[in-house]
């Protein structure tokens, strides 16, 4: 029998769009060997010239003017892409996507950023007869996700739920699935496996992450979390950013057996296990992979816009904090320093995620919506 075949498409404008399409990708063919993925960002699939040199220019105006994306953000808060913008965007960019899903023929589309899901509706106006379901990956929703051919919406929460329905939604075509993780995510390592591993010590932890993009924009409250290494093991993550990793390791700050600075890392799951609190830029995908570990996190500088609502969220549901001065890095590094009162919050929040959160719970719906 023919394997059921799931084309998932993302952009690679941030990290986290394309990794909930490769964890809801793995996630779904945990739960079913009746199913094949195949996980495409868009715009360098297709053109791997230009589309790199795009991806580039953002991520230079996202380290350099933050401000500016949230300026945009904001802007078309309200506003989906019109038709007219649609039909540029696929003559301009996205021409041969319908020969795409010609060679592939997918049973279902899933799309989690909003320009792919934007090219498959015109399609799907234009007569392609594949269900399309649009995954949102962050606390929010920007108008520009929302378009009447997507037939099923997955969504982070109830208050994402609200906002498209307020946009014309209908409730039918939502479900509240949570962002989706990894399955590396869903369940505990074996801690002593994973300190000889990494050769880390078994003492208070604390696990800095920049991003897929390593981008450490709290420089200044992340050089001041070094006079603690006597006493707190620092993992700092730099993802692709080999850059800043070198600049960081010839630093004599960070020049200390307690503060390990690593690259990018396939393993995150893994040192979260060992780690005692988060500090991260509020991602939706990390904080998900954050909030399914129960592991407490602190939010630096959010970018306006989608991140302070995944920080809003986060913090109102008590699962973060935003990281403004040296006072909170004090109070949270004494509490971890302290074994029963740091167990005690992480079963707290362990017990939250359980309200809150099921880490299966996406690919779970997918794959019912399948069949």
């Amino acid at each position: 029998m023919r394997k059921k075949r799931v084309l998932l498409l993302s952009e690679g404008f941030g990290t986290g769009h394309t990794q909930a399409a490769y964890a809801l990708a793995v996630g779904l063919r945990q739960l079913s060997p009746r199913i094949q993925t195949r996980v495409i960002e868009l715009g360098t699939f297709l053109n791997p010239i230009i589309g790199p040199l795009i991806l580039s220019a953002y991520r230079k105006t996202v380290s350099k003017q933050p401000k500016l994306i949230g300026r945009f953000y904001r802007s078309g808060y309200h506003k989906s892409l019109n038709r007219m913008t649609q039909f540029a965007l696929h003559r301009l960019f996205y021409n041969q996507v319908s020969d795409v899903v010609r060679q592939l023929k997918p049973d279902s589309i899933v799309c989690t950023h909003p320009i792919p899901n934007a090219v498959v509706s015109r399609l799907k106006r234009l007569g392609l007869d594949v269900p399309l379901y649009t995954l949102i990956t962050d606390y929010d929703a920007h108008a520009t996700w929302t378009n009447p051919e997507v037939n099923t919406y997955l969504v982070s929460t109830p208050t994402v739920r609200n906002k498209l329905i307020a946009r014309g939604v209908p409730p039918t075509s939502i479900e509240v699935t949570g962002i989706p993780v990894h399955p590396n995510f869903w369940h505990p390592h074996d801690r002593a496996e994973i300190l000889s591993q990494f050769q880390l010590r078994d003492m208070p932890t604390v696990l800095i992450m920049g991003g897929g993009w390593g981008l450490l924009y709290g420089e200044e409250l992340v050089e001041y979390m070094t006079a603690y290494a006597d006493r707190i093991q620092l993992i700092l993550c730099m993802g692709n950013n080999e850059k800043e990793r070198e600049k960081l390791l010839s630093d004599p700050r960070f020049q200390h057996p307690n503060i390990h600075i690593i690259g990018y890392t396939k393993e995150i799951s893994k040192l979260m296990d060992v780690s005692d609190l988060l500090v991260t830029k509020p991602g939706g995908m990390t904080c998900t992979e954050g909030m399914a570990k129960g592991i407490p996190m602190l939010f630096y500088e959010p970018i306006p816009g989608q991140e302070e609502e995944n920080a809003e969220y986060f913090v109102t549901h008590g699962f973060g904090e935003l990281m403004k001065t040296n006072d909170t890095i004090d109070r949270w590094f004494r509490l971890i320093q302290e074994p029963y009162a740091a167990y005690q919050h992480r079963d707290t929040l362990l017990a939250l995620r359980n309200a809150e959160y099921h880490p299966a719970k996406c690919s779970e719906a997918v794959l019912a919506l399948m069949e």
